[in-house]
């Protein structure tokens, strides 16, 4: 079970980066980067961050700084290493064509927006994910029969569910406010709902054993203000992220590491990871913990980033990172995978004239009445 647990977690660090990627990565790349992501780079960050003898673990009997990383569910250690990775990869790949680009080279007035094919499967998605993290919260408990692990377990549940809920609203309206200070008009981005969502899911698993409701709420509202900064700041960055996977994972990762050291509470760190006297300094903690998730969030953006950068380059520089142009512009769909994921094409012109010439041989003309 232990294996599968963390296999699963290591897939999902891999599949943050696919959605940075899309639409210009090559499946060949997508192979590579999952197999040295999964494979060499996550599992360093998973032993030394909950492995018993980790340098940032908080499982044994003398942590760093007295009380060790305390990361419960991954908002480090899975979604700071997959959204780093992608930052990366994104940065070193390039935009998609035409994103901040013309043809020529030249920088467009305002970055183009490529819309989602399907909103309503990009809601269903959402929230098919956010029914998968009470798994991945709830389930890192690893156990219910322990004395005090069902009420750990029963906390990440409903921690989980308020962050996700104020990161849904906290984001949908600060951006409806900005778009109304800046065009007039007020809308409802259902985009920006979504990422919410996930950047609260997001920025509640490190801390979702330790932190009352009230916290929860508060780290989301927070995460979903994150997630519309880092949006925002890669675009300026001209940094494309064709899902806003970064922003979610990434700034969020590093965000719900942080709340820990601000909002731990005591008797609910004493439950999870034991009586070790540090806890968050909203509550009088020494700062200790808050060090300990500082240091955590350095030492994964170090590794992950003095591994994979080069890993990326040497792809580009193989040329097995990025598609051709004219792939690119027919889509990967048709140019990788042997046709288009949605048949657009309509029936041919000849079959619509069979269909008109058979209909109008069915049809029974009625002779007029005429008048006695």
């Amino acid at each position: 079970i232990g294996f599968f647990f963390q296999f699963a977690f290591a897939a999902t660090a891999a599949t943050i980066v696919a959605g940075t990627v899309a639409e210009r990565c090559k499946f060949e790349a997508y192979l590579c980067y999952s197999l040295m992501l999964t494979g060499f780079v996550y599992p360093v960050v998973v032993y030394s961050v909950w492995g018993a003898s980790g340098f940032l673990t908080a499982f044994n009997d003398d942590p760093a700084f007295g009380c060790g990383m305390h990361d419960f569910a991954g908002s480090g250690v899975v979604h700071m290493t997959g959204g780093i990775t992608a930052l990366i990869a994104a940065k070193i790949l390039g935009p998609r064509i035409g994103r901040f680009y013309d043809a020529d080279g030249n920088e467009l007035p305002e970055p183009h927006d490529f819309p989602p094919h399907s909103v309503a499967l990009q809601v269903l998605g959402t929230f098919i994910l956010w029914v998968g993290w009470y798994g991945f919260n709830p389930g890192s408990t690893l156990s219910i029969s322990p004395a005090g692990y069902a009420d750990v377990c029963a906390l990440a549940a409903v921690t989980t569910t308020i962050a996700a809920a104020a990161g849904s609203v906290s984001a949908m309206f600060t951006d409806m406010v900005m778009h109304r200070r800046q065009t007039g008009e007020t809308a409802y981005d259902i985009t920006m709902c979504m990422n919410g969502a996930l950047s609260g899911l997001v920025g509640i698993t490190a801390g979702c054993s330790v932190v009352a409701p009230w916290g929860a709420f508060v780290i989301g509202i927070i995460a979903g203000w994150a997630y519309i900064f880092w949006s925002k700041l890669l675009v300026k960055l001209k940094i494309d992220d064709a899902v806003d996977a970064v922003p979610v994972h990434f700034g969020n990762g590093i965000w719900g590491c942080i709340a820990v050291g601000f909002f731990a509470e005591p008797s609910r760190v004493e439950t999870a990871y034991g009586d070790h006297g540090h806890y968050g300094v909203l509550y009088g903690g020494d700062g200790k913990l808050l060090l300990a998730q500082i240091c955590g969030v350095l030492w994964i953006i170090g590794w992950v980033t003095a591994v994979m950068t080069p890993y990326f380059l040497l792809l580009n520089m193989l040329g097995l990172f990025r598609v051709d142009a004219v792939e690119e512009e027919v889509g990967l769909d048709i140019s990788h995978h042997k046709g288009a994921a949605y048949d657009l094409s309509g029936p041919s012109e000849e079959a619509k004239e069979k269909f008109e010439l058979s209909t109008s041989q069915r049809k029974v003309e009625i002779p007029e009445a005429t008048s006695a």
